[in-house]
């Protein structure tokens, strides 16, 4: 096992396809516990992905995704040959994810990350009565909607981009606020904010209609407010191929239509 593949820690998801890649790349490069390597190579679809950034937030691992799922936005093409030479070629990208702070109706506290985005959503028939308040101002007093969200660059081309949302280069330093099916004011369509920007949402008539939230895929029921910002210290790097990097493909989204 050269100097180079001893570095690599291979993770996969659940199905089938992920696992027989892991055991063929364990196998053909060798493998080091995860807390010992310096690249993690992710083998699954982007759900797994963004897992596996979650479990090495700010340890300074790097993280190289290829796709054994089913879209594979976020992943490199899987090919079992050449990882090294791959690895050692990849551009990585660095980002910062969102910190939630949800409270409930009890009263109880709850802290989450968000690569992508934090959403809510109507838990009910009835359509959710939200209150935005940006950097300490009221900006949108009541929106009826189904949902509401705060997307990453990282996280435009997912729920953002379902709910007509804008796609916004990785770089920029902006965060999507998107409404879901909004219903009063009906013409709202969102908006572009600061990534230092500090977004509060309070659920008005709560207990009548009732709220969810969740910062990916951490979901917390039944919430009073939620705050949200860009956090000031945790990181996740991921690794790319340079033919197929992660702002060629937001690029390339947008003119998909």
């Amino acid at each position: 096992m050269s100097k180079a593949a001893s570095r690599f820690a291979f993770v996969s998801s659940d199905t089938d396809d992920a696992r027989a890649a892991l055991e063929s790349l364990s196998a053909r490069y060798g493998q080091v516990p995860v807390a010992e390597a310096e690249i993690i190579i992710a083998l699954g679809g982007d759900g797994f992905l963004l897992q596996t950034l979650r479990d090495t937030m700010s340890t300074g691992k790097k993280v190289y995704g290829m796709n054994r799922g089913t879209i594979g936005f976020l992943m490199n093409e899987y090919r079992a040959g050449g990882l090294e030479e791959r690895i050692a070629a990849a551009v990585a990208e660095t980002i910062r994810p969102l910190e939630m702070v949800a409270v409930t109706h009890d009263g109880e506290s709850v802290s989450a990350p968000a690569i992508n985005e934090v959403a809510l959503w109507r838990q009910s028939y009835q359509t959710a009565k939200i209150r935005i308040t940006v950097d300490g101002q009221v900006r949108l007093e009541e929106l009826n909607c189904d949902g509401v969200m705060i997307a990453t660059p990282a996280g435009s081309t997912a729920y953002n981009l379902s709910a007509h949302g804008p796609i916004l280069p990785l770089d920029a330093p902006l965060l999507a606020l998107t409404p879901v099916s909004p219903f009063r004011p009906r013409r709202w369509r969102g908006a572009l904010l600061s990534n230092k920007a500090t977004i509060r949402f309070d659920i008005l008539e709560a207990e009548k209609r009732p709220v969810n939230a969740a910062a990916d895929h951490t979901e917390v029921k039944a919430v009073a407010s939620i705050t949200v910002r860009e956090s000031p210290t945790a990181t996740a790097t991921l690794l790319f191929d340079p033919n197929h990097s992660w702002n060629e493909r937001i690029l390339a989204e947008q003119f998909r239509y």
